[in-house]
């Protein structure tokens, strides 16, 4: 059973607290695009991400707001602009990299927050029954594109009756393998 592999670019999800900090009282998000998964959208407001070397501009930011501001970055990101990014799943950021963030409004240190997030597999229960895997879950996927296929070791299978089926990987991956526009995967044993 193939599914779709998506690059998942640099961004940032915020608080509501941060947010405001970041583009002044009261504010709320401006939806520019949904994205894959149910509810999640890319939104017109973007940050500055200050590492200790130098400043990323322009990054996005991801809505809806969560409980805790995460910064995803690619490892090659991380290392561009001097923060630490290991590598987690998304939401997993106790003792992970710090960075400041810049708005037109203010700014934030976050203590954590900045991870590489970890390559994964969002399913339904339905779709994880049909590939034969579970929640938590580690597998291979092969990916063939025309001239870097590759196997992804270490993907992390995620189920939830919330999610739809789809891969993510960040740029480094994604360059990694030559993705296009349109790339499917699959599990290998």
């Amino acid at each position: 059973m193939k599914f779709m592999v998506e690059t998942s670019a640099r961004h940032v999800h915020v608080t509501q607290e941060h947010l405001e900090i970041l583009f002044g009282k009261g504010y709320e998000l401006t939806k520019k695009k949904d994205l894959s998964q149910p509810g999640q959208y890319a939104c017109e407001e973007r940050v500055t991400v200050v590492g200790s070397k130098k400043e990323m501009p322009g990054v996005s930011i991801l809505g809806p707001v969560r409980k805790d501001t995460q910064v995803e970055l690619s490892l090659t990101d991380a290392r561009s602009i001097g923060v630490s990014a290991p590598v987690r799943e998304s939401g997993d950021i106790a003792g992970s990299g710090s960075c400041k963030l810049v708005g037109p409004c203010g700014e934030v240190e976050l203590t954590e927050g900045v991870i590489a997030a970890k390559r994964h597999i969002h399913a339904t229960p339905e779709d994880a029954a049909e590939l034969g895997v579970a929640d938590k879950d580690i597998v291979s996927v092969k990916i063939d594109t025309p001239e870097r296929s590759l196997v992804f070791g270490d993907v992390v299978v995620r189920v939830s009756p919330s999610y739809a089926l789809a891969m993510h990987i960040d740029t480094d991956e994604s360059n990694a393998a030559g993705c296009g526009r349109e790339v499917f995967g699959e599990i290998v044993k």
